[in-house]
């Protein structure tokens, strides 16, 4: 009877914590898939290739402004959720690397965007435009990363689920408001995506003023341990800034708005891994942050294996049934069965190979070896690709994504017997305090 007691203690909070992610967060997941549905559905071919194409490279520059700085606080705060000061000062260092970051990359995405779509022919006031969404938006999904990542610290996942839940139906529902009379083209549908990201991030910046209750102070010392922490894994954030739309670039760069809008639109059957991919950083990564390495080996293999046989479930729909997946996505695109398959394939490795990374990350199994190989490997494949393949067809990009990711899959892999084998990186946070500030 004792044994069940401790079962059920142990469970229930966590479960009660899962059950709230999954009905909240898939409110929310469903809110969005609906909306990039309807936009698929509801755009012609050329309109949906802007929507595909601007969401797609904003990705990019939101993970190269993040460069995994958000994902330090967690770590580095440790145990030390209560310490209020700590957390605060912490945040507004992120906030000052938040910004040197920015204006580093906005200048670099303002040239390089026209580059990217000189071949789709559109006009230079489409472009501009395109330009100045992808700035706003990529600020404020940055001030999403670091005030939402003090939500997670502090365990406020209520509200963390609860601004993406009004971001997500509040969109929707202009969208089918302003599909009803008739105004629903590229860049309305462009501008209510941004303003969900203007709420999400104005709402986590007052209830993370209210959580703290201070403003925090930047120190050097702290911007220092949050880059110490996350120079490891920069490269690779940095590479995978650039490879996560590889797809998407490259059939833009080399291909028609038609394959374009293809590449886009199966992207969207990706929705279908979001749901899980955020349970990791609220879930499963402050989970195994704070487990006793005794219990690491049986859960790490645990989960492994629980994900990875969901993974293959839904690439095993995709390869018996793609009509399944390409009824959702309309007539407009039911040539592209084999396409299906290649990209729910990619995106289930994908999704393992974030997952892997999420875990080591809490583990601190970071090297320098695994990113510099992911790197060398990838550009190595891509060469070939580039070299010997068409890429101007959607076939060809998925192709070329799939063998990418199934790449960085096995490394991921390999770093993780690596780290259970030598054991993890060493960090020093014992000097963080500014000067003169003491923490209780």
């Amino acid at each position: 009877m004792s044994i069940l007691s401790s079962w059920k203690a142990f469970l229930a909070p966590k479960m009660r914590r899962v059950l709230q992610f999954l009905t909240v967060q898939g409110i929310t997941m469903v809110g969005n898939f609906v909306y990039g549905l309807l936009c698929v559905r509801m755009l012609p071919i050329g309109e949906y290739a802007k929507f595909a194409v601007v969401f797609g490279t904003l990705g990019t520059l939101t993970v190269l402004m993040d460069v995994n700085f958000s994902g330090s606080l967690i770590p580095l705060v440790g145990e030390e959720i209560d310490n209020l000061t700590l957390i605060a000062d912490y945040v507004a260092s992120l906030r000052q690397l938040a910004l040197r970051v920015y204006l580093v990359v906005a200048p670099v995405a303002i040239v390089a965007f026209p580059l990217l779509v000189r071949r789709q022919h559109w006009n230079w006031k489409v472009v501009t435009a395109m330009v100045v969404i992808l700035l706003v938006a990529a600020w404020f999904s940055r001030v999403s990363g670091a005030y939402g990542a003090v939500l997670i610290v502090r365990r406020d996942h209520k509200n963390w689920y609860r601004a993406q839940m009004i971001s997500s139906l509040g969109t929707l529902v202009l969208l089918i408001a302003l599909w009803a009379v008739h105004w629903v083209n590229a860049f309305s549908a462009i501008v209510l995506n941004v303003l969900g990201i203007v709420f999400i991030a104005a709402y986590f910046f007052f209830r993370a003023h209210q959580l703290l209750k201070q403003k925090g102070r930047p120190s050097r010392e702290m911007r220092k341990a949050i880059v110490h922490l996350a120079m490891p894994n920069m490269s690779n954030a940095i590479f995978y800034a650039l490879q996560g739309q590889i797809s998407l670039v490259l059939v833009t760069f080399f291909g028609q708005t038609t394959a374009v809008a293809g590449v886009g639109a199966l992207g969207r059957l990706g929705q279908a891994f979001v749901l899980f991919s955020q349970m990791n950083p609220l879930l499963i990564v402050p989970y195994f942050a704070k487990l006793p390495r005794a219990r690491l080996k049986a859960n790490y293999n645990g989960v492994i294996l629980a994900e990875a046989m969901l993974c293959l479930f839904i690439t095993g729909l995709a390869a018996v049934w793609p009509g399944l997946f390409l009824w959702v996505l309309g007539p407009k695109y039911g040539n592209l069965r084999f396409e299906v398959l290649l990209m729910v394939a990619a995106r289930s490795m994908g999704y393992m190979g974030g997952l892997l990374w999420g875990i080591h990350s809490a583990r601190r199994f970071v090297y320098w070896w695994n990113g510099m190989a992911t790197i060398l490997v990838t550009l190595l494949i891509q060469v070939a690709f580039i070299w010997k393949a068409d890429l101007s067809t959607v076939r060809g990009v998925l192709i070329l994504g799939l063998t990418t990711t199934g790449a960085s899959l096995l490394i991921n892999l390999l770093t993780g017997l690596y780290g259970f084998v030598w054991g993890p990186r060493n960090i020093h946070t014992t000097a963080l305090k500014p000067e003169g500030l003491e923490y209780e």
